[in-house]
């Protein structure tokens, strides 16, 4: 696979294209928002300031990797020759089975398609089309062009060889592809990621503790180590047997709500929705924001260039 294309230039889409046209490839992009396509080359541009800061790519680096990117008018010339389209509009299942059955008219027989949806279920993604063989999903995690993991999930028809060259293409850019046999709900991370949310928001709300000391024992205790021992890694270091007798004991205490905390219900009611209002769980003022954000990058590609060379998996 050689051109990739990519369906949606907003928080995602712009990233993923960065990541494939740093690797060499020809990439276009598509949006229907004229701005957001417009902008999407200068967003790319700032993306870049933490990798030349910290000596991961050259300055003359940069244009080249601009040049890669043709932003395209519209979807067909977005899916004309392309190798691999992926979609990275908002997750609303309707609209992506929308432009699914759109992408299968205007793609060649090989091309491959890809949502990165991060919970819709890729079989009904693909529901309809005459060929849902070739769907895939390719959840990057956000900022994708720093985060290495991306969940590659097999819906119910995807064809093992596509499974195979998405897989392979991936880590042939740089990125940690993991396999996920099956098309459930959340797919890996975002199970075990609103697993701990759930559980963080239910000690705030009963009042063991507050958002700035359930976010500070991530933080600063266990949260430290995950990015060098995933938790069964750590389970099998702790021991299993202990592992076993901590949960026999704790697991009937944890939070088990079938439906969303009543205190995050009362914040969305509020209009308390978080960072980009200026109040969720933490206030969040325009400089505090732009600094959080701003330091991101950085910070987390300083982690993986000490953590990656250990790596243990």
């Amino acid at each position: 696979m050689q051109t990739i294309a990519i369906l949606g230039a907003g928080l995602m889409g712009h990233g993923i294209a960065q990541v494939f046209a740093g690797a060499g490839h020809p990439v276009r992009l598509h949006d229907q928002d004229s701005e957001a396509l417009a902008s999407a080359l200068e967003r790319i541009r700032a993306n870049l300031a933490p990798f030349l800061e910290l000596g991961l790519m050259a300055p003359e680096q940069v244009q080249p990797l601009l040049d890669r990117i043709q932003l395209c008018p519209d979807l067909a010339s977005l899916c004309q020759g392309a190798d691999l389209v992926i979609e990275a509009i908002s997750e609303n299942l309707e609209l992506k089975r929308r432009v699914f059955t759109q992408m299968e008219g205007l793609v060649g027989a090989q091309t491959i398609l890809a949502s990165n949806t991060s919970a819709i279920s890729i079989g009904k993604i693909a529901q309809g089309l005459s060929r849902p063989g070739r769907v895939v999903g390719t959840h990057f995690w956000n900022p994708p062009q720093v985060v290495p993991c991306v969940e590659v999930i097999r819906g119910p028809q995807t064809e093992p060889a596509v499974m195979d060259a998405v897989m392979a293409l991936l880590a042939a850019v740089g990125k940690k592809p993991v396999r996920v046999n099956q098309d459930l709900p959340g797919f890996l991370g975002n199970r075990m990621q609103h697993a701990l949310w759930r559980e963080a928001i239910s000690l705030v709300e009963h009042g063991v503790a507050s958002p700035e000391d359930v976010d500070a024992v991530v933080r600063y205790g266990f949260g430290l180590r995950l990015a060098y021992l995933g938790p069964l890694q750590t389970a099998d270091l702790a021991g299993l047997a202990l592992t076993r007798d901590i949960h026999r004991d704790l697991l009937p205490e944890l939070d088990c709500a079938q439906e969303p905390s009543p205190l995050l219900e009362e914040k969305v009611r509020a209009g308390h929705l978080g960072a980009k209002v200026g109040q969720g769980f933490h206030a969040w003022t325009p400089e505090r924001l732009r600094a959080v954000v701003g330091n991101r990058d950085k910070v987390l590609l300083k982690i993986l260039r000490e953590v990656l060379p250990r790596d243990q998996s």
